[in-house]
């Protein structure tokens, strides 16, 4: 049976790959400079204007880091290089990251709101319920609605810039006082505008291809340097002249730690500039939960996939969410945040999990002899190794709660990683699985009389629906070419490869589809995506069909209106020179 695994579409490009990875590492100056001043007062300009200098140097080693793995290069992908042990310690560290990033960003979102501590506590628990209970449905391309909450943070940002250069003559900001070991421990406390850099790594294998790539030698260089460059721009230099800004707000901006730029906007223009300002970072910070859960559950399903979790966590419901990791990354944000409910300790337990992450992704890059590093990167790679080492042990010395918060998720997984992989080895080995087809062997596997004619068919089915069986009965009476493609729908941000043996309900419909298209140009294709849309688009594209055949959408409407309709979405970007049919 010939049956070809097709890889995801590679349809972000810079602009919503920017997007996505704004929404993450740009709500980190809604809080950081708030906490620095709550650290270390007005004496916090010189440590603020560090971690600018880190999160852009950690900017500039992840723009190597897509570079050399364009199809997939987060810490999980590139610690597995050395070890699977260490791909699994990374990629707990990076669950605990998620985990605070959605507990610390819902909380943070209610206090610009206005809530005080206790209603902010209580609403951000019940939004994380929310965001869980919606992505149950599937996530939606967030690249654009990232794009819609990233443009008004960025004009708020100016905005407050241009807002606070007037007040430059009320600037009073002090000389650090202490030694070179406390001011150390004080920037260390600081550090929160890191975690969204790995968003980019993790999704270089759906980004855009270069001009001059092609799917056998993919580089997604010039995509993935053009969003992390802008992004990482607005992050050092909005934070920084904000940190700036900040240096001429009364004393009061002290206690103004989970709020602080909502603080300024009304100290700088006025309360109802503050409400604007409250409304946009609210938003943003609530885009970043949302962003969180996605990535923990994309996380863990991957490495259930790999045989690091149990089985059933790769579980799918009816909309390809995986819904056991689905409830764990709605409850864990909940429980740590009624362990911990403040912003000051948040962050250090956010600290803790996403500099551990980072920097086992970055040494594992600068040491991997696999990886063509030019020598000047590999130098710095090490540097910044050093350097993200130091800061960690320094909050694992000196914060306790954050080691034993990320010592408790470590070993839970590495605990349960062991479970699994004990099982697996008691259990039979499962039947060598047959050879696959290259997809790109589809166009020359036929004779030549079957060049396209314009009788080259593709339908998309998910069973023996009315759409395959119309699709069947044309091709038997055109003697046309069909390919048959089958979509395994998964709700998840991280690409994978595409395995249709390990799929039930794909190989028997691949089984019945060979009995029923004997002496018939019949070609099998198999996917795993998160947009079914968007593949059958790019593999209607690839093989140049005439016409594609859909079955009509059953789905309910608040599915529709949370997910889209897959047949008017192929309706509205397919080629004017190919024919939509739908049936039913």
């Amino acid at each position: 049976m010939e049956i070809s695994s097709i890889g995801r579409p590679r349809n972000v490009g810079w602009i919503r790959a920017a997007a996505l990875l704004y929404g993450d590492w740009g709500t980190s100056k809604a809080y950081v400079i708030g906490l620095g001043l709550a650290v270390a007062g007005f004496a916090a300009l010189p440590h603020l204007l560090a971690v600018c200098a880190l999160t852009a140097l950690v900017g500039f080693n992840y723009i190597w880091i897509c570079k050399h793995f364009p199809t997939g290069g987060g810490v999980y992908s590139s610690a597995g290089i050395h070890s699977r042990r260490l791909a699994m310690i990374g990629g707990l560290l990076l669950l605990a990251d998620f985990i605070v990033t959605a507990s610390l960003s819902c909380l943070d979102a209610f206090h610009y709101l206005g809530f005080a501590q206790a209603e902010a506590k209580k609403w951000a628990i019940t939004a994380i319920f929310l965001i869980g209970l919606m992505n149950f449905f599937g996530p939606k391309h967030t690249g654009s609605i990232a794009v819609w909450f990233g443009l008004p943070t960025v004009l708020t940002v100016l905005a407050l810039i241009g807002a606070g250069l007037p007040h430059l003559a009320q600037f009073h900001a002090q000389v650090p006082k202490g030694g070179v070991a406390e001011n150390w421990v004080a920037f260390v406390g600081m550090i929160l505008a890191l975690s969204g850099v790995e968003a980019a790594a993790s999704n270089t294998g759906v980004m855009r291809l270069d001009p001059s790539a092609t799917p056998e030698n993919p580089t997604v260089h010039g995509t993935s340097k053009r969003a992390i460059v802008v992004v990482m721009a607005e992050v050092v230099i909005g934070t920084g002249l904000l940190s700036v800004t900040a240096m001429c707000l009364p004393a009061d901006a002290t206690h103004h730690q989970a709020d602080l730029l909502r603080y300024m906007a009304d100290i700088f223009v006025g309360r109802w500039f503050g409400h604007v300002v409250g409304i946009v970072f609210a938003l943003l910070l609530l885009s970043a939960v949302n962003t969180a859960v996605t990535g923990m559950v994309s996380l863990i399903y991957v490495m259930a996939r790999d045989g690091e979790l149990p089985h059933p966590f790769t579980q799918l419901n009816g909309f390809g969410v995986p819904w056991v990791p689905l409830i764990m990354a709605t409850v864990l944000p909940v429980i740590v945040l009624n362990a911990e409910d403040s912003v000051e300790g948040l962050s250090h337990l956010y600290a803790i999990g996403v500099i551990g992450a980072i920097a086992i992704n970055i040494g594992s890059t600068a040491f991997a002899r696999t990886v063509d590093l030019a020598l000047h990167e590999r130098v710095v790679m090490k540097v910044t190794l050093i350097a993200l080492t130091a800061v960690w042990l320094t909050i694992a010395i000196t914060k306790l709660p954050a080691l034993i918060f990320v010592t408790i998720v470590v070993g839970l997984g590495l605990v349960v990683r062991e479970f699994t992989q004990r099982r697996q080895a008691a259990a039979p080995a499962p039947a060598v699985a047959p050879a696959q087809e290259p997809a790109a062997h589809l166009a020359s596997a036929e004779p030549a009389r079957l060049v396209f004619l314009g009788q080259f068919i593709l339908v998309a089915a998910r069973g023996w629906t009315p759409g395959l069986q119309f699709a069947l009965e044309e091709t038997r009476l055109r003697k046309a070419h069909l390919l048959v493609l089958y979509i395994r729908e998964v709700a998840v941000t991280i690409d994978m490869g595409a395995n249709w043996q390990n799929d039930p309900y794909a190989r028997a419909l691949f089984t019945r589809l060979e009995r029923e298209s004997q002496a018939m140009n019949v070609n099998k294709l198999y996917s795993i995506s998160d947009s079914p849309a968007d593949t059958i688009i790019d593999i209607a594209a690839t093989f140049g069909v005439d016409t594609v055949v859909l079955g009509g959408s059953r789905r309910a409407a608040l599915v529709n209106l949370l997910k889209g309709n897959v047949v008017t979405r192929v309706a509205a970007n397919l080629p004017e020179s190919m024919h939509l049919i739908v049936v039913g």
